[in-house]
Order: C-alpha cells, then structure tokens, then sequence
C-alpha cells in the first residue's frame, strides 16, 4: 500500500501533473494548508481550494467538495485531521483524481487502503512542498 511512497514515484507524479485540488486550504498565510498551495501554484501548477467556507482564497474560486472541481483532477492534496480523511477518500473515489496525497502527520491507513485498491495513487504523512523542492526545484535552478 506504501510502495507509492518511493520517491521516483513522487518525483514523477509531481513532475507529470498539472492540477491540484486542495481539501482544506485556508486563507491565513501562517499556515501550512495556504503557504504550500501557494508556493505549488507560484511553482506552475493550476490550484483548486477545496474548503465549504470560502467563496474565494488568494483570488482563486473555492469549491464546496471534490465533486464541484470543473477540472480533472491529478492531485487531491489533503491538509485535515487523519479521522476526517476517510470521507475526503470516499469522495475521491468518485472523481478518480492520479493521486492523493496526505500532508505531514496525516496518515489514514484505511482510506489509503480504499484509494490504492481503486489504483489511485496514495502518498502519506509528507509535505509536499518539501518534496517539490527537494525533487524538483532544486534541481532546475
């Protein structure tokens, strides 16, 4: 189930995708669920907040759930607690997004189990902007 966890796989997820859907994303900068997004969308990436209680983040158009992303979806980035994952999983089995990708200290063992059984890609307890930067960024410079 964690196999996806290898970071020729990440490398290679992050250098192929283009749209990220953000579960949880937050309009205060102090935070990681905004900065990471952010530094992702100053990185090239198209970016969709995925939050109920914003209309708008950062001037970007902010969807109520996954189903609502116009777009198809290559990352469902998700910044919530563990126990509150699962239903975020259960939804993006619907929209069958390439990946889904739990940030740091957020790891849901059934849900990845779900996702990898439906051959989505799953990545967990790690940041993705340290991954970008690490695998990517830096080495473009």
């Amino acid at each position: 189930m964690l196999e996806n966890q290898d970071l020729q796989n990440i490398k290679q997820l992050l250098a192929t995708s283009k749209t990220i859907a953000v579960v949880g994303m937050t309009p205060h900068v102090y935070k990681p669920s905004y900065f990471v997004p952010k530094y992702l969308r100053d990185n090239g990436y198209d970016i969709y907040p995925v939050n109920p209680r914003y209309e708008q983040i950062d001037g970007l158009t902010c969807y109520p759930n996954l189903s609502a992303v116009p777009v198809r979806i290559d990352i469902c980035e998700v910044f919530r607690r563990s126990e509150e994952v699962l239903a975020h999983a259960l939804e993006a089995l619907q929209v069958k997004p390439r990946a889904f990708w739990m940030q740091s200290g957020i790891i849901n063992l059934e849900a990845a189990k779900l996702l990898a059984e439906a051959g989505i890609q799953v990545i967990m307890d790690r940041c993705m902007y340290t991954d970008h930067f690490n695998l990517i960024a830096r080495h473009n410079r």
